[in-house]
């Protein structure tokens, strides 16, 4: 299943790093983003390194089916708009 980067977690005057909003395109509510916490999340970075950036879907966020993933590290900037994985 592949979702978006949406944005990072943030609030007024601070943003977090290693959590970001993912909207998933078959995910329009509550009850089925609640289906996605706890699954795995992969961001696959571009060049030649190709190195992957693991997470946890940890909550859903709002009622339109957006969900809050944990990161192990931060995620750059590039990544937001990027597309996601998760299995």
């Amino acid at each position: 299943m592949e979702g978006i980067i949406a944005s990072y977690r943030r609030g007024r005057k601070t943003m977090t790093g290693n959590q970001v909003l993912i909207k998933v395109a078959s995910v329009d509510n509550k009850e089925k983003a609640e289906k996605l916490v706890g699954k795995q999340v992969v961001w696959n970075a571009p060049g030649k390194a190709k190195k992957a950036l693991k997470g946890k879907i940890s909550a859903v966020h709002g009622r339109n089916g957006t969900v809050r993933a944990i990161f192990e590290t931060g995620v750059p900037g590039q990544a937001v708009t990027q597309k996601v994985m998760i299995e």
